[in-house]
This record gives C-alpha cells, structure tokens and sequence, in this order.
C-alpha cells in the first residue's frame, strides 16, 4: 500500500484524492483514492491539507487534494458591521468559518442559521468546498497548528 508522508508546495499529481474538511485535517489515517487504490496518510501531526495540496510518497507517487463538496451554511450581508457581528458570535463558539467578500461559511448548523438570522444576515444552504480559515496560530499557507514558546494559555 502506498504511503504520502510529504505535501509539496504544488505541481503535478498522478491521481486524486477528494477528502471532506474533516478528514483533510487529520495527519494519520487510510483512505480510498478516487482511482479505487487504497493508500496510507502519514503526515506531520497538525498537518491540514487544502484543495490543491500535491502528497507525495518516498517510493514516487503524487495525489492532489480535492476537497470534497459538504453541506454548508452561508451567510452574507452588505453591511459590513452585520457581517463582523455574524463573525464575532461564530468565533466565539469557536466554530470553523470560511470568509469570502460578503459571506461567512460554515459547516451547516440550524442553530447557527437561526442565530445568524437573528442577527440580520441572510443564510442559505448548499453542498460545496469547505475551506476554512487556518486559524490564530496557523496561516493561510500553513499546513499546521504551533504554538509559540513565548506564550500561555493559563
């Protein structure tokens, strides 16, 4: 079984592999490529991997990520001061969001849909790809979550 421990900066690929968010963000683990054959992830720990991400294998091989479309919400107003009050309630609950001009998108939740509702913005619901910001500690080119010596979380 072929094993991808390494992602490349981009490039070409001999296959695909299309992955929900979820299981782009998990480093270990067995997965079906889209061509049928089976094959090992066995990446640095943190490690999420984006649409388009190239994997390669000590023994020659390349796949490209696709992300997988995945029931979504999406969220958009024209007021600027609504769409940041939308933002702000879903980061407070810690909940991954995906920002594009006008819109806030999230993995679907109709208790998130109502509340944002009740904010003002409109929400509607499709099946797309997710991808969500990296986060604080990450960056949107990062493949994974450290944290820095200088700080604490007590």
């Amino acid at each position: 079984m072929r094993q991808f421990d390494q992602v490349l900066p981009g490039g070409h690929a001999n296959t695909t592999l299309t992955l929900s968010f979820d299981r782009r963000a998990r480093s270990r683990q067995r997965v079906a490529l889209d061509d049928g054959s089976e094959a090992l992830l066995v990446l640095p720990r943190g490690t999420v991997l984006r649409g388009g991400d190239v994997l390669a294998s000590a023994h020659g091989g390349t796949v490209r990520i696709c992300a997988a479309p995945e029931p979504v919400s999406t969220a958009a107003s024209d007021d600027p001061a609504t769409l940041l009050r939308g933002a702000y309630h879903l980061g407070n609950r810690h909940i991954a969001v995906q920002v594009g001009p006008g819109w806030l998108r999230y993995l679907h939740d109709h208790v998130l849909d109502d509340m944002l509702r009740g904010l003002g913005l409109e929400v509607g619901f499709g099946e797309l790809p997710f991808e969500p910001e990296a986060g604080a500690y990450g960056s949107a080119g990062s493949h994974s979550h450290e944290h820095g010596a200088g700080h604490s979380h007590g």
